[in-house]
């Protein structure tokens, strides 16, 4: 086995290596970028060696620098992890060239299978099944369109060079045909270097089924059985399981053989990851072939008992696959769940931010927990937003399923907007339950997925408002009092009044609506609670950050977390209600963040005229589609911005005239910076 190696990535992935590696006795070197100088996966490998700016290109997808670090730490073998270098067939290459073992497939491997005409080519001489398409050289823009009228609509473009969703839309008629090419080619440019496509026919409503392959350097071969990744947005994939539900014996052998003519088709070695588009009458169609480790790895190793990373490492060493396919064997269900800083409700727009509070489930042999952010973080624009996996196994898929949902109302975060409570709603939706799983699934439930926040459905049951209600008022009893005297009238918090009863009104700003709740003392603790329509009797304790809350007879216990004790450290030193402060409620069965409204002292508020287009996150500038002075029609795009590796186009809310525009193309903007000025048509 290696003495020393180098991983040649970040975050989650390389820290999932390192976890292996020390249990085998291996020593690591991790790399990093001036953004990842603190990073977890540096602080957890033996050594770490600086390779340049934050940005990919200045950094992780230095293949001279990677190789220099190697060199320099006595380094035998690189694992590239997934995604930056881990396909590219140039850096596999230069390790050989410099006797540094590529813990990854062949070269020659990579190359067939990262160009996606050139591996379905390949693919129909090995008899593996395949969607009509065209995976020609000649990427004229005519000829490509003439093309997909031929395979006819609707079609998807795929860039060549492609993964992870970059570099794909999915076109419906000939009309968004050239916008569409032109979007998805910008996009396979700036994420891979090479703007090629290719056209296939897009499958409505199929199911995204992959295989895991593994093969040795003595022609041994095996699959790993199947993984579901049908719950995707963008393209990528959210939620994975395995095994894939409703698959046959005799449909798993299949995909299985053909899985493997595909690795023996190119002589591959290591782990891959073939994926296959399956239809409602079963019938499977070859997508592509990943040459590397998925980010869904972890469910196949929780229904097989193995550990791929070790595998990985044995085979790279030259030793043989650990176990034959008679060997193998599926036990329970296994979920993938991933965590990304993003706005679901908002087109699943990456955010960034401070990882200000981080609670995670406890690990079990049923619960894992793979990442690379810690409480403190910064989760920036240059990288992935995906911040864990949240991986669970259980006996059958309902068992796995309640581990999910429990997992997932176990890990709180603040800081950023995250998906947390989309996945939530996804692992609890009748129709995942059901099994009723496609690749438009997020489409086609869209209307009871998001969870949409209204002050009509925000006071009837059940509700966490109450619950806000209490904690304001029994915070009050922390602070201390502004006398000495402790018979003073002025040391009472009990809100009490001449010739009314002792009562108090709470304003929650909750996702920009106020709601208002009177509340009325009725005891020790114990209050009456209405607002609009809706009563509750409420009483509770507060223990620090733990609220033990009784709400008409129903008992939960509730973590609270205020903006203000996050930032100073010190939960004990709790602010005057007065303060405004946001404040994140958590139990076991939802959460709630919300402002308590400070008392009116009459300031002015400044509100936004409306005519600003603000960026919603740090990014680059990729596209200024308009110049000043031009008369637009609503709907336009107006500039296009790239931040986490994804495009967010600007356009216009109406007709109107562009008046300034205060940024060029390739220039860094910072979140809530205002990128032009627009002036609407009077009419419109």
């Amino acid at each position: 086995m290696f003495q020393k190696i180098l991983i040649a990535n970040r975050g989650e992935i390389a820290c999932r290596i390192i976890r292996t590696a020390k249990r085998l006795g291996v020593r690591t070197v991790a790399v990093y970028s001036d953004a990842d100088a603190n990073a977890l996966h540096v602080d957890m490998a033996d050594e770490a060696i600086h390779i340049g700016g934050s940005a990919p290109a200045d950094s992780y997808l230095k293949i001279e620098s990677v190789i220099e670090a190697a060199l320099k730490t006595g380094c035998e073998a690189i694992h590239p992890g997934y995604g930056f270098l881990s396909e590219n067939a140039a850096f596999s290459e230069r390790c050989n060239q410099n006797n540094i073992v590529f813990i990854g497939p062949p070269t020659n491997a990579i190359k067939t299978m990262g160009s996606k005409s050139a591996a379905k080519q390949m693919m129909e001489h090995a008899d593996v099944p395949l969607l009509p398409g065209y995976h020609g050289k000649d990427q004229d823009p005519k000829k490509l369109k003439q093309a997909a009228e031929k395979i006819g609509y609707p079609v998807l473009l795929k860039a060549v060079s492609g993964g992870g969703g970059k570099g794909m839309r999915q076109i419906e008629t000939v009309e968004s045909f050239d916008e569409g090419l032109k979007a998805a080619k910008r996009e396979a440019l700036s994420g891979f270097g090479d703007d090629d496509m290719l056209v296939e026919k897009y499958l409505l409503a199929p199911r995204h089924v992959e295989v895991q392959v593994f093969c040795d350097t003595f022609g041994n071969g095996v699959y790993l059985f199947e993984r579901d990744c049908s719950i995707q947005r963008r393209h990528q994939k959210i939620i994975e399981e395995a095994p894939a539900p409703g698959i046959s014996p005799a449909l798993r052998a299949q995909m299985g053989e053909a899985a493997l003519r595909a690795a023996a088709a190119v002589n591959y070695v290591g782990a891959g990851t073939v994926e296959f588009l399956l239809d409602k009458n079963g019938r499977f169609y070859f997508m592509e072939m990943n040459t590397r480790l998925q980010v869904e790895h972890p469910v196949t190793e929780m229904i097989t008992g193995q550990d791929l990373v070790e595998w990985q490492l044995k085979v790279a060493d030259g030793q043989p696959l650990p176990c034959s396919q008679a060997e193998l064997s599926i036990k329970g269900h296994a979920f993938e769940a991933r965590v990304y800083a993003e706005d679901p409700s908002n087109q699943f727009l990456p955010s960034a931010g401070k990882v200000v509070w981080l609670r995670q489930p406890e690990s079990t042999r049923s619960v894992r927990i793979d990442t690379g952010v810690v409480e403190g973080d910064e989760v920036g624009v240059y990288y992935d937003p995906m911040i864990a996996k949240i991986i669970v196994w259980g006996e059958d898929r309902p068992r796995a399923l309640k581990r999910l949902a429990a997992a997932l109302s176990d890990y709180r975060i603040i800081g950023m907007t995250t998906n947390v409570q989309f996945l939530q709603q996804l692992a609890s939706h009748p129709a995942f339950i059901a099994e009723a799983l496609s690749t438009d699934f997020i489409v086609k439930n869209e209307s009871s997925l998001f969870k949409i926040w209204d002050k009509a459905a925000a006071t009837q049951e059940p509700t966490l408002v109450p619950v806000a209600c209490l904690y304001l008022l029994l915070k009050r009893e922390w602070v201390e009092p502004s006398v000495t005297d402790p018979n003073s009238p002025w040391h009472a918090r009990d809100d009490w009044r001449t010739n009314a009863p002792a009562q108090r009104t709470e304003t929650l700003m909750i996702e920009g609506e106020e709601l208002t709740v009177l509340c009325v003392r009725e005891g020790t603790r114990a209050f009456l609670m209405t607002a609009g329509d809706e009563t509750w009797r409420v009483s509770g304790h507060l223990d620090s950050d733990t609220l033990t809350a009784t709400v008409d007879g129903h008992r939960t216990t509730n973590t609270v977390v205020t903006q203000s004790a996050i930032q100073s450290a010190i939960q004990s030193a709790i602010q005057s209600v007065a303060q405004a402060e946001t404040i994140h409620l958590f139990n076991n069965n939802d959460s709630l963040t919300f402002i308590s409204k400070p008392i009116d002292l009459g300031e002015e508020i400044v509100h936004d005229d409306g005519t600003g287009f603000k960026a919603p996150m740090n990014g680059t500038m990729v596209d200024v589609l308009v110049t000043t002075g031009d008369s637009v029609a609503a709907g336009d795009t107006l500039v296009i911005m790239e931040a986490m590796k994804m495009e967010h186009a600007i356009k216009a809310p109406s007709d109107g005239t562009v008046v300034e525009i205060f940024f060029a193309e390739g220039d860094l903007v910072e979140g809530g910076a205002d990128l032009l000025s627009f002036e609407p048509k009077e009419n419109s």
